[in-house]
């Protein structure tokens, strides 16, 4: 079946989570697919919340690719 669909329970049986305080609601999200077709051929697909501009978009882009490089970027010094 081809087309779009909800992908919320995609999402948590990959036990994909986040960290939200008490009163704080999500506004927005944006959603890179890892997708493995019935061939074995992979892709790339992105999918983002109604309501999300073109700028909002690039700028969350922009800053999890920030994050991204932070949490995996070179290692210290101190380590082996």
């Amino acid at each position: 079946m081809s087309g779009t669909r909800p992908i919320g329970d995609a999402l948590d049986a990959l036990g994909i989570e986040a960290t939200l305080d008490d009163g704080e609601l999500v506004a927005g999200a944006i959603v890179l697919l890892k997708v493995i077709d019935t061939d074995g051929d992979i892709r790339l697909s992105m999918a983002y919340s109604d309501g999300l501009g073109w700028i909002e978009r690039a700028g969350m882009i922009h800053v999890a690719e920030v994050m991204e490089g932070q949490s995996t970027g070179p290692a210290s010094d101190d380590e082996p």
